[in-house]
């Protein structure tokens, strides 16, 4: 473990002269309280400038599933960085990139089976919508241009991801009346649902391109879950209607529902999926946007046209292919899976007193997401700062208090993260 020089209780320069150059994500910056100070990490702890320690529940935005300086991981890039930090993508390849692609095309269902890559989860995203749409255009279809997307969902922060998240209850209301318009339904949860969906695409199949969805856990829209069955129910809503399906599963990729894609508890293959988050577990920026054969024959041609158009500068960086590719060598050598469920059982057991708490609405644990839903939460910052005075980093948002944790935290320490979150949502009741 290396030393840690700073003085105890001390603000770095780097800190002091820096920070009012900076804008803060999601945040209003004339209110928001000033973020915290960061010297290093190991394991599941966050290291602050001032010598505090605190042990992270939600795993920097759900991306470091091995826990932090992982060393296979770190050699990888290490080594990787050695040899080439990075090329361009157009014209020319590297290992790293055909590898991991290879490999991921290997694990996914199917015939998912062509991957583009990009550098962030939104990208991602946006890659999807486009391939979707340029699908119809490219098979001389017109007017598939829209997106059927779910009450509850998030998708990412650029345009066209905003244009499907909820529009209501989202973030991204702000941006109504410039972003296009999309189809935001409910899912189908019930009959009734279903039979409504059923019947809006019987009307306007014809404009739609793709039914966009998170399977089995819409994240940033309230920690929302979902049984396999709504998959399963859009599969054939999607082939009965000639529709695409696109599964977002950037947060629930590579285990953190329980499986290692959450598609696979429903037994059910989209037609794209776009990954990120965990990819590299958690080092470097990396997402990847994964089509059918079926799709990418749409884009097979030798009319340059139908090609797609899209080509992020930094795409298959090989540095973050490295870590990925690391990161999968982990997935294959080490039981993440059944680290998984035994993170799931214990915080079954944790949380479960919230369930008796006044102002409490739900408690629910799919794989290593575990949920306290309120009522609501008047003073979201004084509720995180009081996680901090608790020696824990857990961020909650709009009304839900969650623990996403590294699958490699030990039982010790995730029983120290469901402790503090029953004494602290006890204490706000």
């Amino acid at each position: 473990m290396a030393k840690d020089t700073s003085k105890k209780g001390a603000v770095p320069d780097w800190y002091a002269e820096g920070l009012g150059h900076v804008w803060l994500p999601y945040a209003q910056m004339m209110t928001a309280s000033p973020p915290l100070a960061v010297a290093r990490t190991y394991g599941a702890r966050i290291v602050l400038a001032d010598g505090r320690e605190l042990l992270d529940g939600i795993a920097s935005w759900w991306t470091a599933c091995h826990g932090y300086n992982q060393p296979h991981i770190r050699q990888a890039v290490e080594r990787q960085l050695a040899d080439m930090p990075h090329v361009m993508f157009g014209g020319l390849a590297h290992e790293q990139a055909l590898r991991l692609a290879r490999r991921l095309a290997g694990l996914l269902p199917g015939d998912l089976s062509r991957v583009f890559f990009s550098d962030s989860g939104s990208v991602a995203v946006e890659v999807a919508m486009k391939m979707a749409v340029q699908y119809w255009i490219n098979r001389g279809v017109k007017g598939r241009t829209r997106f059927v997307a779910f009450k509850g969902g998030y998708h990412g922060d650029t345009t066209g991801a905003m244009s499907v998240c909820d529009p209501n209850e989202g973030m991204h209301a702000l941006f109504s009346g410039v972003l296009p318009r999309q189809i935001v339904v409910d899912l189908p949860r019930s009959d009734a649902d279903l039979a409504a969906l059923d019947e809006l695409l019987a009307r306007k199949a014809d404009t739609i391109a793709a039914i966009i969805v998170e399977p089995l856990v819409q994240g940033a829209g309230g920690m929302l879950f979902h049984e396999p069955v709504v998959l399963q129910r859009l599969r054939a809503l999607a082939d009965n209607y000639d529709l695409l399906l696109i599964f977002d599963e950037i947060f629930t990729g590579f285990g953190r529902t329980g499986t290692m894609f959450a598609c696979e508890a429903a037994g059910v293959m989209p037609d794209i999926i776009t990954l990120s988050k965990a990819l590299t577990g958690g080092t470097l920026p990396l997402a990847a946007t994964v089509a059918t054969r079926k799709v990418f024959d749409a884009f097979w041609s030798d009319d340059p046209k139908k090609a797609l158009m899209h080509g992020p500068t930094f795409m298959a960086n090989a540095l973050a292919c490295a870590a990925a590719n690391a990161s999968l060598d982990l997935f294959e050598r080490e039981p993440r899976l059944a680290h998984v469920a035994r993170i799931a059982a214990s915080m079954e057991q944790g949380l479960a007193p919230c369930r008796d708490l006044p102002g409490v609405k739900d408690v629910r644990v799919k794989g290593a997401i575990g949920v306290v839903e309120l009522d609501r939460i008047d003073d979201l910052a004084a509720l995180r700062a009081r996680f901090v005075e608790e020696g824990v980093f857990v961020r909650p948002f709009g009304n839900v208090v969650y623990l996403a944790p590294a699958f490699t935290i030990a039982i010790e320490e995730l029983k120290i993260l469901t402790d503090a979150v029953v004494k602290v949502v006890t204490a706000a009741n």
